[in-house]
């Protein structure tokens, strides 16, 4: 029989995972309000609830929002789309591979929600121009941003929760995903291709208006912009080398980030608020209260539980958890919000009693393939609901 704590913890999770699906509520509170809760009953004590957060993730989040919102104001997102536009001539089949090939390589490298932030406006702004119907263009760069995101490390938080949480460094995301992505995103390009090329059609005097447009002047500060490539290469090295180097994903990318705010801000006060008023420091702080709410469950049992029942479901087999673990992802980060999802997985799977050296590449990696919206021939693309995805609410 269940114990009373063990009752509130789940009673005050299952409410708190209602009001995020719900959006009633805005999930940033309903994290807090949630996780004070837990330790206002006694559920779990101050010192071990700040234990449950999981600092790497935020500070690779923080450091990666600092580089990316710098970056932005070179112009340099708007500079890519328009060379690359001018580049295909500005054919309107060959303009939604560019667009998307842009937005998948930003979205691995960079912080996928930004670059689509970034790269959506000027997307707007040349179908207009072209006079072609914008959807097809959207759609792909939906799918590009979470295909490019799922690829590495840094392009998506649920990697960054799943690599922080069990120690897989930013090579082991390259080695095991980032060739499957490239391969679904290759696969993507054709199905969206042959779905809208009948619609993808301009007038040739269009496409002259496109190869007019100045795309060197979209870079309005070409002494920051060079900084910032300067800092985004260290950094991007860095990762490749921080697991050899015994070096904290968040230590490297806060490093960058420290560096190109000494690099561009020095003793401009003004400037460092602007920038980190950028961070997105309701996610942040989401993520604080998301993290307190799962400890809770680890430390009363219910985690233990529920891997225990996932047990007895695939009798240990190692291929059948993975199968399970991909399904699972598949249909629930289509009705959850993939964040909280993760979140309440990663305790359950690298403690679920499977003893076989495999499960170390299987276990995690088809969780980031679902919950980051990777469509595949077995479990369709689960981006098509609005609110598991910012990308696709954005």
């Amino acid at each position: 029989m269940m114990e009373t704590a063990t009752i509130v913890a789940i009673v005050i999770f299952v409410v708190a995972y209602a009001l995020i699906i719900s959006e009633k509520v805005h999930r940033t509170i309903v994290g807090l309000f949630g996780a004070m809760l837990m330790i206002l009953f006694g559920i779990i004590d101050q010192e071990v609830a700040v234990h449950h957060i999981d600092f790497n993730t935020l500070g690779l989040l923080m450091g990666m929002m600092i580089i990316v919102n710098i970056t932005s104001e070179t112009g340099l997102f708007n500079f890519l789309a328009i060379w690359a536009a001018q580049k295909v001539k500005a054919q309107p089949i060959a303009l939604l591979v560019v667009l998307s090939t842009i937005t998948m390589v930003c979205s691995a490298l960079l912080d996928n929600v930004t670059t689509v932030l970034l790269t959506v406006p000027i997307t707007f702004s040349i179908t207009s121009q072209l006079k072609v119907d914008v959807m097809p263009y959207l759609i792909s760069q939906i799918l590009a941003s979470n295909i490019g995101g799922t690829a590495t490390l840094i392009g998506d938080p649920p990697n960054i929760m799943i690599g922080s949480a069990v120690g897989l460094d930013f090579m082991a995301f390259v080695e095991n995903l980032t060739l499957i992505s490239i391969i679904i995103f290759i696969l993507v390009q054709f199905i969206l291709i042959g779905l809208y090329h009948k619609g993808l059609h301009t007038q040739p005097e269009l496409q002259d208006k496109i190869m007019r447009l100045p795309a060197g002047a979209q870079i309005t500060d070409h002494a920051l912009l060079r900084k910032c490539l300067v800092v985004i290469f260290l950094t991007i090295t860095f990762f490749v080398l921080h697991g050899s180097l015994g070096l904290e994903s968040a230590t490297v990318a806060l490093s960058g980030a420290g560096l190109l705010l000494l690099l561009t801000a020095t003793r401009d006060e003004g400037a460092i608020v602007k920038v980190l008023s950028k961070i997105e420091w309701p996610a942040i702080f989401f993520f604080g209260g998301l993290f307190i709410l799962v400890g809770a469950l680890v430390e009363t049992g219910v985690i233990r539980m529920l891997a225990a029942e996932a047990i007895k479901a695939t009798g240990g087999n190692v291929e059948a958890t993975a199968i399970l673990i991909l399904w699972m992802s598949a249909f629930a980060s289509a009705f959850i919000d993939n964040i909280p999802f993760v979140a309440t997985l990663i305790p359950r799977v690298p403690g679920h009693g499977v003893h076989d050296h495999r499960l170390e590449h299987l276990r995690l990696y088809p969780v980031s393939l679902r919950v980051c919206r990777i469509p595949s021939p077995t479990a369709p693309a689960v981006g098509d609901f609005p609110f598991p995805s910012i990308r696709v609410i954005l």
